[in-house]
């Protein structure tokens, strides 16, 4: 089985505790960071808005809401499992409200997406780029499906930035996070955030790899300590 398809995998198998594992990992603060990347992203109402690796769809229904009645968005995810739970959660939220955009929900991968070019007028991208198995190749597709002049902005775990940081950041996933998950039956699958983590670029070099991947500007903003962080990039007009 490749990298993708173990990746692809974990997170149909993750989909039923998706939702409450983010709450413990981010002690429920996931939202309000959430809330920040759509403000970031500049969605406004009629804009054609992307959320790409969507998961169970959080982002794509705070798109929905800024892009209003006359926008649409769309939810990419690879884990149909994901998708299914986003679909159910979407129709719940939109019952409640008829001001918000449709939500397109589409299984593909984040490498190869199936949209032309100059397509959307924001996107945004929650815990997504650190699981994708080739991060420049997913930057530049991103930039490829979004108009001239628009933004987006990219919410992730980061490493933490110093030795004290990194050592409480360890801590929770091995004494938080981890047992909650074995608790549901996912120990196992929960245990790769960890070697993720360790892996994945720092702020300074996802700005890097943004600019390399064609953004003209890019910008990382730490929050949570360093803990998490937020890229907003821009394409050229």
């Amino acid at each position: 089985m490749s990298a993708s398809s173990e990746i692809q995998a974990l997170f149909n198998r993750i989909a039923p505790v998706y939702d409450s594992m983010n709450d413990w990992l981010s002690l429920g603060q996931h939202r309000i960071w959430k809330e920040m990347a759509v403000k970031w992203s500049r969605a406004k109402a009629g804009d054609t808005c992307l959320d790409l690796c969507c998961g169970s769809g959080d982002l794509a229904q705070i798109l929905s809401r800024h892009a209003g009645a006359t926008g649409q968005v769309f939810g990419v995810d690879f884990a149909a499992a994901q998708l299914t739970i986003a679909h159910q959660r979407a129709q719940a939220y939109h019952s409640r409200s008829f001001a918000l955009s449709p939500i397109n929900w589409v299984e593909a991968d984040a490498l190869t997406l199936p949209f032309p070019d100059d397509f959307f007028d924001c996107a945004t991208l929650g815990y997504g780029l650190r699981n994708v198995v080739d991060i420049p190749r997913s930057l530049q597709e991103l930039h490829r499906v979004l108009k001239p002049g628009s933004y987006a902005a990219i919410l992730d775990l980061n490493p933490a930035p110093s030795a004290p940081v990194r050592w409480f950041q360890q801590w929770y996933l091995d004494t938080i996070v981890v047992p909650i998950a074995q608790h549901y039956g996912f120990a196992a699958d929960y245990a790769y955030l960890a070697p993720s983590l360790a892996k994945f670029p720092t702020g300074p070099a996802q700005v890097k790899l943004a600019r390399a991947a064609g953004f003209t500007t890019a910008t990382h903003y730490p929050i949570a300590g360093g803990t998490m962080g937020v890229l907003v990039v821009n394409t050229s007009l």
